[in-house]
């Protein structure tokens, strides 16, 4: 009886313990799942109930030196398509989605594969909702399918850039469609219009997103980009940093409100050394002309004040995007706006005199004559000067006279004495034949020929000395640009130092302070740079020989350059007209180059025109009503009034022009100039649309993407209007906005968004 009882208890307790030993398990398995890897699950339901969007961040502002803002940022309404989001929300109204099919290549072989008909979601399940709201547009389909394909993480841009009104009633009626949002992003505005336009450039979407980075996100909002001149040279200040917002989705997977959001922070502001009162006044004297450029610096630094060229356009249309249209009609305009002529390279004519002069003098030449009889023979080519065609001839000359009435047949002579490598060399020294490295893009070079570069250029030729006498009077192969011609005269200018040319001044955080590279120095430092000393191989005496003959050109009778003459102010500058050739044709450039007051220069100015007959005559007049303009400014007699300003453009602008008279400048001594005859040369152009990156373009509608073809035929439909920059500065969009600031600083673009059932 006794065994007989212990076997059940056996049982018991081996059920009991069996038992036990489950429990155990399923505890230490609870355990495992709920505590060990508790955050693991905690996150992925965190991350299937949140939806994280990159807010792109706010680019800082471009300034002139005074602090006068350039380029900001405002307000761009924006009607968003969360493609992913539309696709799922048809899939649960609908089931499953349509489809097309396309060509693609796996493994570097061709195969046909399948994606949501993301044109026909939207055309049957978006189009006539935003249609019954009149805020329907045309759009193009197939850039939709490969935005769908290609950037899934990016919302699709719909509608750009809406008027508040329209933004107001999307908002109103609350759409209710899954994927469709109104968002609001920081975008640029070039709050003069074309002032500077070409110094400034323009910003447009990268060329290729980040998918790693975007892979981080739910949805991706990324960053514009500088395309071209300071918006791109100086990208990596003016970028911010991007924020971030979280939102919360239901039950239903719809999103329905934000959880939190870390707002962008602002990038850095740019200061330039340009004045824009004096951009001002150079833009208005240079739209006399159909095609030219003008350049203001100051000869004691080498700090750029003003650098225009024309034809202009207006950068404010390619924010968001250009049109298709638009961007092709830049295209064809033969005058080429976006040609920025200050950094393009033309042959330089008599201008270049002031190269072989100093060049003269470094060969011990600064006390000799050579005598013109109206031309020059090298080898079997008789070379004229311009005297000779109205039956004269300079007779013997020094280099101060030569200067004064630009005598070729002097220069000839004069060059061949100092020797192509003496020419080469000063040129170089003065920043000639290279890109002086300014903050612009497509800055041209230019060209200071010699043997070694036609050894390179011209193998078949040699050179001889009828190619110096042609190089020493900036003819021939001899290119520079504006600019370079500009820091070429301030040299001579202030006695003796080549400075390179600066444009951007300094770079400062939205607190103030300076921004330092990553060795803790200051990222752009506001010294001036010395790019040669001429003082160290010339005397003052000498270099005053070359200044004093370009103050004869001005006050003497005789000189080639009267027209600039003033009453109070001693200007001294130089006359230059070449030929050049232009699209097979051939064009004449007109040149003056001045600087004043002549004791004590303060500006530097060079101006340049395309089909201008004489630099006396055309570029003369510009340079002078630049330079009568800024010194009233200085003097408090003038105030230029700075606004928004249209592209500067000629309804003729190839019509060679004879003159140029200002009604309200002051009287001058009137003048001639010369005309040199002997060859010409292609014109360098520094074109924005081939030297940038290439814009934002937004593609023309499609036939699939025709509202009109999609719900319903008979409705005409509006034209959307489109916000327009602020044309003042005192207050930005998002000052007045989220209240003005005693300076400005960074704004918060994107304000909390409303609940709805879709993004």
């Amino acid at each position: 009886m006794i065994m007989r009882r212990g076997r059940p208890t056996l049982r018991i307790q081996f059920v009991g313990l069996c038992m036990v030993a489950g429990l155990g398990a399923l505890l230490i398995r609870l355990w495992w799942v709920q505590v060990a890897r508790g955050a693991e699950w905690t996150a992925r339901v965190q991350n299937s109930s949140e939806a994280t969007v990159r807010i792109p961040s706010i680019r800082g502002e471009i300034r002139d030196r005074n602090g006068v803002s350039l380029v900001q940022n405002r307000a761009s309404y924006e009607v968003d398509f969360y493609l992913p989001e539309m696709v799922k929300g048809y899939r649960q109204r609908y089931g499953r989605p349509p489809e097309t099919q396309f060509r693609a290549t796996i493994s570097g072989m061709p195969k046909d594969l399948k994606e949501p008909d993301i044109v026909r979601i939207v055309n049957d399940g978006i189009v006539p909702r935003l249609e019954d709201l009149d805020i329907a547009r045309d759009y193009n389909a197939d850039q939709l399918q490969k935005h769908y394909r290609n950037n899934t993480e990016v919302p699709y841009s719909y509608i750009k850039d809406i008027d508040f009104s329209t933004m107001a009633k999307f908002s109103e009626h609350d759409v209710g469609l899954p994927g469709v949002d109104i968002a609001i992003k920081p975008v640029r505005s070039y709050v003069y219009g074309a002032l500077a336009a070409h110094l400034l450039g323009y910003v447009g979407a990268p060329d290729d997103t980040n998918m790693e980075e975007a892979k981080k996100y739910t949805f991706y909002q990324g960053d514009v980009e500088g395309k071209s001149n300071v918006e791109k040279t100086m990208d990596e200040y003016l970028r911010g940093q991007p924020g971030i917002r979280v939102m919360r989705r239901n039950a239903k997977g719809t999103i329905d409100g934000v959880l939190r959001e870390e707002p962008p922070k602002q990038g850095a502001n740019v200061y330039l050394t340009i004045d824009a009162r004096i951009q001002t006044i150079a833009d208005e004297a240079l739209r006399a002309v159909g095609r030219g450029a003008a350049v203001v610096v100051d000869p004691n630094n080498g700090n750029v004040l003003a650098m225009a060229s024309v034809p202009s356009f207006d950068p404010n249309k390619f924010i968001p995007s250009i049109k298709a249209k638009d961007w092709k009609e830049l295209g064809k305009d033969e005058a080429k706006p976006l040609i920025n002529r200050a950094v393009s390279a033309f042959p330089p004519g008599s201008t270049f005199k002031i190269v072989t002069a100093l060049a003269g003098l470094r060969k011990g030449l600064a006390n000799a004559h050579f005598t013109c009889t109206g031309g020059v023979t090298y080898g079997d080519h008789y070379f004229q000067c311009w005297i000779n065609e109205k039956g004269g001839a300079h007779g013997t000359l020094s280099v101060s006279d030569a200067i004064k009435v630009s005598c070729n047949a002097f220069f000839y002579q004069y060059g061949n004495a100092a020797g192509i490598d003496a020419i080469d060399a000063t040129g170089d020294s003065l920043g000639l034949g290279k890109p002086s490295g300014i903050e612009v893009t497509g800055e041209s070079g230019g060209v200071l020929p010699g043997p070694d570069w036609m050894r390179i250029h011209s193998p078949n030729e040699k050179w001889s000395s009828a190619y110096t006498a042609n190089v020493s009077i900036g003819q021939g192969y001899d290119l520079a640009t504006p600019l370079q011609m500009a820091m070429a005269y301030a040299t001579v200018a202030n006695g003796g130092i080549s400075y390179y040319p600066r444009l951007v001044d300094r770079v400062l955080n939205q607190d103030g302070s300076p921004v330092l590279d990553a060795e803790g120095h200051i990222a752009v430092p506001q010294t001036p740079k010395v790019h040669a000393d001429f003082r160290s191989d010339f005397t003052s005496q000498q270099i005053e020989l070359v200044r004093h003959g370009f103050w004869r050109v001005v006050n003497e009778d005789g000189g080639t350059g009267s027209v600039a003459r003033m009453k109070n102010v001693q200007v001294a500058g130089k006359t230059g007209t070449a030929q050049a050739m232009l699209n097979g044709k051939k064009d004449t450039v007109a040149w003056f180059c001045c600087f004043a007051p002549y004791d004590h220069p303060r500006y530097t100015i060079v101006a340049m025109v395309q089909g201008g007959e004489h630099g006396g005559s055309v570029a003369a007049p510009i340079a002078t009503r630049i330079l009568e303009r800024t010194l009233a400014m200085d003097e408090g007699q003038f105030e230029p009034q700075l606004a928004w300003v249209a592209p500067a453009h000629k309804e003729n602008p190839f019509e060679m022009i004879p003159a140029v008279k200002f009604k309200d400048s002051l009287p001058s001594a009137g003048g001639q100039d010369e005309e040199n005859p002997n060859g010409t040369q292609t014109v360098e152009n520094a074109d924005m649309a081939k030297t940038g990156d290439a814009p934002d373009v937004e593609p023309e509608a499609d036939a699939r993407g025709k509202v009109a073809n999609v719900s319903h035929p008979q409705r005409a439909l509006r034209a959307l209007p489109f916000a327009t920059p602020p044309p003042q500065r005192p207050q930005n969009f998002f000052e007045r906005l989220f209240g003005a600031h005693p300076r400005p600083a960074a704004p918060t673009p994107i304000p909390a968004r409303r609940k709805k059932p879709g993004i």
